[in-house]
């Protein structure tokens, strides 16, 4: 009996550790449009504007929860929810600023799930006004963006569990943050946000020419 050989095909590298999806990538190469990826690692939500080209992505405007912290204030995790939102707006702003204005959302391997924080870094970026194509229903609610689900469990467990509660936020507590005001804490660090970029395109704006009469 004549045994055939069976040629296995080994996936590419990005495919085999579960970062690139080649097939959806390749599809979005064929638009033209630079993309806006979004990243969860352990610690933070990055998100960043990138133009794929043939040595490499460039990457044209970036944001990343890490920053949100450092630069911007923000007291919780710089990665749930309410701190995608706010990466995907910074990212948005910082892209419309070097120029962008559209682009496609790519998540790689990340399952689409509804109300996921990829979504809610989609939902800060068209919010800043990037245009990106989406389907609303996929987006978090208001109150899950804002943090308010945050803030009324541990208000829950500040009642009924204390111990539990000082062991959960133990990071929030001793930094001495109170994780009820999330939800205004998400305000403040938005308008710091819109603030800073404001600052940095009336300085980048050139001066005028116009003659005083």
């Amino acid at each position: 009996m004549v045994k055939r050989k069976v040629l296995r095909r080994v996936p590419f590298k990005r495919r085999r550790k579960g970062l690139t999806n080649y097939r959806v990538r390749r599809a979005m190469l064929l638009s033209g449009k630079p993309l806006l990826v979004v990243r969860k690692t352990c610690s933070q939500v990055i998100v960043q504007v990138v133009k794929p080209e043939v040595k490499g992505d460039v990457v044209l405007a970036q944001a990343t929860g890490r920053e949100l912290r450092v630069k911007f204030g923000w007291p919780a995790s710089g990665k749930n929810t309410p701190a995608a939102y706010l990466v995907g707006y910074l990212a948005a702003l910082r892209a419309l600023k070097a120029g962008v204005k559209e682009a496609i959302l790519y998540i790689g391997l990340h399952r689409a799930v509804k109300g996921a924080r990829v979504f809610a870094a989609l939902k800060g970026a068209i919010d800043a006004g990037l245009k990106v194509p989406h389907s609303p229903e996929i987006f978090p609610s208001e109150e899950r963006i804002k943090g308010l689900h945050i803030a009324e469990y541990a208000k829950l467990l500040k009642n009924e569990d204390p111990e539990r509660f000082e062991r959960q936020f133990s990071a929030y507590l001793k930094s001495g943050f109170d994780p009820e005001t999330i939800p205004e804490k998400f305000e403040e660090v938005k308008k710091r946000i819109e603030q800073s970029v404001e600052l940095q395109i009336a300085k980048t704006e050139p001066p005028t020419n116009e003659k005083k009469a």
